[in-house]
């Protein structure tokens, strides 16, 4: 009889193909030593002046941050080091009372009024010199360094790379070298099989030609009409839903030439939606802010915390966004002057309802005392501002019918809502119900 292969050698090779791809895996996902753990940070040291950094930096935040820096001139000069620049016995008089000193001709107080643009600063008689020599045990801190990033190790930037992590190539070369020998496999199966089959003289019958299935469909009538039916309900669904969105953008996210985080802003800081669109209380039109308002801050704040980054968005990023503040309205930073070159910032309108419809955020804000957040969503928590409601006109009367007029100290309303309350047989109206589904109160 004729051979037909060697078995035993099809199966060593098999074996040994498999004993590579182990020991091919068990090499790539070795554990990787654990990198030392880090030297923790020396005590902070307590200044010579006998004061307490740690009380010293409360009393520096509420009393001093507002126009000094300790590493950046803002208002008033920085104050990191300002005890080896001054006696600790001048320094007591000047935050007492720096206009006496001044008006007295002392040389040192004089020089610092004129290198700070003749700025007055506040006297601060109640604070003692306990507390002086507190802030200024704060000020004689040396600078914290930057922590360097550890070396070595890839990923995405701002976040760590998980101990004893098995690279993803390499999970996918070990996977692509499965199927490779299982479809040598295969292969090496179907010549065996081939082999057997000519040696035994087995013939495989051909495959008889069958009715290609597009041709079975054609000829059967009622598939045809249910699936003619089908897809014209299918295709009017979706021409509907097409045009029912022309015009809606909701989640619109555009990028602004400044970045500007509703997150930092109205989330962590607390700021009211109202301070900066101030003329949503008393205007048609929310308004976009002046940069005047941000100035109102940024005039001394140049700089973020470091809490404040994000794995999207570094510290560095933030502070490059408020030197665009500066370059736009002129601030020169180092002189604490307004140059007079300033640059128009090109905001990108989001919110943009048609030309005839009418809305008012006087009515809805001030009136009715709608929060911003019904509408604009919960914007604290936004990174980037973006469109959170569809503004359809579906979407604002469904916002008519269930929300109910408020009518504590809205004395407008007052004898409207008695008559209508009593036609209506209901203690609270609607908007709906006051006449708020009338054509011509949201179209021209």
């Amino acid at each position: 009889m004729k051979k037909v292969g060697n078995h035993n050698s099809i199966t060593r090779k098999l074996y040994l193909s498999l004993g590579l791809t182990l020991v091919f895996s068990l090499t790539s996902i070795a554990q990787v030593a654990a990198p030392e753990a880090a030297t923790p940070a020396p005590a902070d040291a307590v200044a010579a002046s006998g004061g307490d950094p740690v009380k010293g930096k409360e009393l520096f935040n509420a009393n001093c941050a507002a126009c000094h820096k300790l590493d950046a001139k803002a208002t008033g000069p920085m104050l990191r080091g300002i005890s080896a620049k001054h006696e600790m016995a001048w320094i007591y008089k000047w935050v007492h009372n720096s206009s006496d000193m001044i008006k007295s001709g002392d040389a040192a107080a004089v020089k610092v009024f004129e290198e700070n643009n003749k700025s007055v600063m506040t006297a601060f008689p109640q604070l003692s010199n306990a507390d002086i020599d507190n802030i200024i045990a704060y000020t004689s801190e040396p600078k914290a360094e930057a922590a360097a990033a550890p070396t070595g190790t890839a990923g995405v930037p701002g976040t760590a790379a998980p101990e004893n992590a098995i690279s993803n190539n390499v999970i996918l070369g070990a996977l692509g070298l499965v199927m490779a020998m299982l479809v040598v496999m295969l292969f090496l199966v179907n010549k065996v099989l081939s082999k057997v089959a000519k040696a035994n003289g087995i013939v495989v019958a051909p495959k008889e030609p069958t009715m290609p299935i597009w041709r079975a469909f054609a000829k059967n009538q009622f598939l045809v009409l249910v699936s003619s039916i089908f897809l014209l309900l299918t295709g009017a669904y979706l021409v509907y839903g097409f045009l029912m969105q022309v015009g809606v953008d909701q989640d619109y996210e555009p990028i602004q030439p400044i970045h500007y985080s509703h997150r930092i802003h109205a989330g962590s800081n607390g700021i009211s939606c109202k301070y900066c669109h101030s003329s949503a209380r008393v205007s048609k039109h929310s308004g976009i802010p002046s940069l005047n308002v941000c100035m109102n801050c940024h005039k001394n704040i140049a700089e973020v915390s470091d809490t404040t980054a994000t794995p999207d968005h570094s510290k560095a990023f933030y502070d490059g966004e408020i030197q665009k503040l500066y370059k736009a309205v002129g601030w020169d930073q180092s002189t604490q002057k307004y140059t007079g070159k300033t640059e128009p910032v090109k905001w990108i309108r989001i919110h943009n309802l048609p030309d005839f419809v009418y809305f008012n955020h006087s009515q809805h804000v001030t009136v009715a005392g709608i929060e911003c957040q019904t509408c604009h969503g919960p914007v604290q928590t936004y990174e980037v501002m973006k469109q959170f409601s569809p503004l359809t006109m579906g979407w604002c009367i469904n916002c008519h019918r269930k929300t109910e007029v408020k009518m504590e100290g809205n004395e407008y309303y007052t004898k409207i809502h008695e008559e209508l309350s009593k036609k209506y047989g209901v203690d609270k109206l609607t908007a709906a119900q006051m006449g708020g589904l009338e054509c011509g109160k949201c179209h021209y």
